[in-house]
């Protein structure tokens, strides 16, 4: 990745973010082959038996129409069920299938892998300062209105 295009060099470590951000995605959804944001529904649903599509949504903060989409395509390739509620039918619970609970720890393991690869030769102390640094520059981006 050639930065020498770029200003400051402020401007060339959050061009650099975004650069590792959009390969981090792509690669680990190649490796893992499965989206992060797929993942993570299948996880809360792995820590909890059965719960409404709506507590879903909440507590993954990927908004209603790609739930819907993400749990439609999990539906069809026999990760999860839906089942609307017999006493309300807007309210529809969503479980993992046995099939799906097996394929969650097989993604895992390869999320893990990936994870391995990609934090190869930082040392421990190198990943805490990374940490301080990210949630620093987390928090930035938050406070941004």
């Amino acid at each position: 990745m050639d930065l020498s295009g770029l200003g400051s060099q402020d401007e060339k470590i959050v061009f650099q973010l975004h650069e590792i951000n959009k390969r981090i995605v792509t690669k680990f959804e190649r490796c893992a082959g499965i989206s992060q944001s797929r993942l993570e529904l299948l996880h809360v649903l792995y820590e909890a038996d059965e719960m409404s599509q709506g507590a879903l949504q909440k507590k993954v903060n990927i908004d209603n129409a790609a739930v819907t989409r993400h749990l439609k395509q999990l539906e069809e390739n026999g990760t999860v069920t839906r089942r609307k509620n017999p006493e309300d039918n807007r309210v529809t619970f969503v479980r993992l299938t046995e099939e799906g609970r097996n394929r969650i720890v097989a993604y895992c393991e390869e999320k893990q892998r990936f994870i391995t690869t990609v934090l190869e030769g930082v040392s421990s102390e190198e990943r805490s300062q990374l940490m301080n640094v990210l949630a620093r520059v987390q928090q930035n981006v938050e406070n941004i209105k």
